[in-house]
């Protein structure tokens, strides 16, 4: 019963969850390559790597609750 009440509520949050771990793994990833990649100060790029892996971090999490609402459209139209 408990187990099952704490996979539903991971379930219910399950975008928010993923696009948290995307846009950390993506901040790192952007830091990394604009410091090798450009050779610029750490500052600027940590400023850069917040930035735009932050506005990705919303689209992720919208784009990726719209799916799920058109998956369950679509599961529910199958029954």
């Amino acid at each position: 019963m408990v187990k099952a009440v704490i996979t539903q509520k991971i379930l219910e949050h399950d975008s928010i969850l993923l696009a948290g771990i995307y846009t950390v793994g993506h901040i790192f990833i952007a830091m990394t390559c604009t410091l090798l990649i450009t050779g610029t100060s750490f500052d600027l790029a940590a400023m850069d790597a917040l930035i735009e892996p932050v506005i990705n971090g919303f689209w992720f999490y919208f784009l990726h609750k719209a799916w799920k609402k058109i998956t369950l459209k679509a599961s529910i139209a199958e029954d």
